[in-house]
């Protein structure tokens, strides 16, 4: 009840190749795996800006001497 066996599995490839064709489920995984380094980009992007931000500090001197 609790592992399917292998006749299940080749049952939902096949539903699954019926539905997305075979040409669709390359192009699906491409744009996860774009969407995934866009992602994975804009994280940098902003850890360099928090980086970049933290280093900086405003300072003032006392003008009143």
């Amino acid at each position: 009840m609790g592992s399917f066996s292998i006749w299940h599995w080749l049952i939902v490839l096949v539903v699954v190749l019926l539905l997305f064709g075979r040409g669709k489920i390359p192009e699906l995984m491409g744009d996860v795996a774009k969407g995934i380094k866009s992602f994975k980009k804009g994280m940098s992007d902003d850890e360099a800006a928090a980086a970049e931000s933290a280093k900086t500090v405003d300072h003032k001197a006392d003008e009143t001497k």
